[in-house]
């Protein structure tokens, strides 16, 4: 009878073991434990998704999201920024480009469109302040002129956000420099390998020049 109870005991201790050890298996690592060895994912990293390209810029000019200075705007001549473009897919064959104001609404979702730019060479991988590499295309900008318009925000407590837009492209778009954004846009579908943003804050100061895109010809 002492013998059948103490294998009924040890019956049950086995149980319990099994269960905990299924419990603790389901609830994953305590935390601050170490991930998984060599050859498995880093801990708390997500999987590289298929067609991301780590493509991305620089510029000398303002930092990624910095204040961009009074050089660059309208009042102090529209000079066009400096960038370097890193780890562009090898096959690019262009780039293009477009910068807008996201805080301004031209009566519906349309907003002030400063820059549009597309046949920038595949092979550029830095692009001069106030010029593009030659072969380089300048579309119409709001104020319906070829090339970059400055920033031009007015005066206020907020800075408008200024995203320029790069596209690598696996061809040459065949569009004339009158070209519309949507016609851009349009002309890119299914061009587009690798795309990345860069953004500038602004806001004019008080009786720096004027504010807003020159009025259309």
């Amino acid at each position: 009878m002492m013998i059948r109870r103490i294998l009924v005991a040890l019956a049950l201790l086995a149980v319990s073991g099994l269960v905990t050890s299924t419990a603790l298996a389901q609830q994953g690592p305590p935390p601050g434990a170490q991930g998984p060895g060599p050859g498995g994912p880093p801990s708390g990293s997500a999987p590289r998704r298929r067609g991301l390209v780590p493509m991305y810029v620089e510029s000398m000019a303002f930092p990624d999201g910095g204040i961009v200075p009074p050089k660059y705007s309208m009042a102090g001549g529209s000079t066009q920024p400096d960038f370097k473009i890193i780890g562009a897919p090898a096959e690019t064959q262009s780039f293009a480009i477009i910068l807008h104001d996201i805080d301004v609404a031209l009566g519906g979702p349309g907003d002030v469109l400063h820059w549009v730019a597309w046949n920038i060479p595949g092979d550029t991988t830095q692009i001069q302040e106030g010029k593009l590499p030659e072969g380089s295309v300048n579309g119409l900008n709001m104020s319906r002129r070829n090339g970059y318009m400055g920033m031009g925000a007015p005066a206020g407590p907020r800075y408008h956000h200024y995203v320029f837009e790069f596209y690598a492209l696996n061809a040459k778009l065949d569009l004339p420099p009158t070209a519309s954004r949507d016609e851009l846009l349009q002309a890119l579908q299914g061009k587009v390998i690798a795309k990345c943003g860069y953004i500038g804050r602004f806001r004019s100061e008080p009786g720096a020049g004027p504010a807003g895109p020159p009025p259309a010809r």
